[in-house]
């Protein structure tokens, strides 16, 4: 697969990791009726005009560019509900809840669909600004990594992508560096053993 550097700690390219997680679902208003569409992922619709349903995002992009629907943002992507998130980024050294494909849809999303979002810039730097608190954690977290302390939750796709490669390749050190420890070198160990005396067989020197 692309963007693997490493046949055991793969590595996906931000092409990849987009095309993952255009598998979400979002909430589309047709404008027109249609029958079913059906993929070997699933069967979606019929369509109706002005009634919502709900398709995988790649689909909704393909409809959205000839004209078919609006996309209607999911509800993390309001403005009140990312000024939490932000703040709450910004107040605790933990993660906040967010979807873990947070930066992929909301990056198709801008541009396939910014005349259906509201506030669309001011939501753009919402999410940029959240991006660059959690990508600060991600980098802080790694100067302290130690193999104990691996609980980093509420990671995005594209935060643990950042991360695999590292903390594979860190904890694959570890180990080696604590197994040496639990199994020292056994030449250096003989070597230390004790060696036994060399005990000979007295002689009987009583005259006979």
């Amino acid at each position: 697969m692309a963007g693997q550097s490493d046949s055991h700690l793969s590595l996906f390219s931000p092409e990849e990791v987009e095309f993952i997680a255009e598998d979400e679902l979002v909430e589309i208003v047709p404008n027109l009726r249609m029958d079913s569409l059906n993929f070997i992922c699933g069967d979606y619709g019929p369509f109706y005009p002005q009634i919502a349903t709900q398709v995988p995002l790649w689909l909704a992009v393909a409809l959205k560019k000839r004209g078919k629907c609006t996309i209607r943002p999911p509800q993390w992507m309001s403005i009140e509900n990312l000024t939490q998130v932000l703040e709450g980024e910004r107040d605790s050294h933990a993660f906040q809840p967010i979807p873990f494909h947070y930066v992929e849809i909301s990056r198709l999303l801008f541009d396939h669909a910014r005349d259906d979002i509201p506030d669309m810039y001011m939501v753009r730097s919402l999410i940029e600004d959240i991006r660059d608190v959690r990508f600060h954690k991600v980098e802080t977290n790694l100067e302290k990594f130690t193999a104990s302390t691996v609980t980093w939750k509420n990671m995005s796709a594209m935060e643990v992508n950042i991360i695999r490669a590292f903390a594979g390749r860190a904890l694959q050190a570890f180990y080696k560096h604590e197994s040496e420890q639990v199994m020292p070198d056994t030449d250096r160990t003989q070597d230390r053993q004790p060696q036994a005396p060399n005990v000979r067989p007295r002689r009987n020197l009583r005259p006979r």
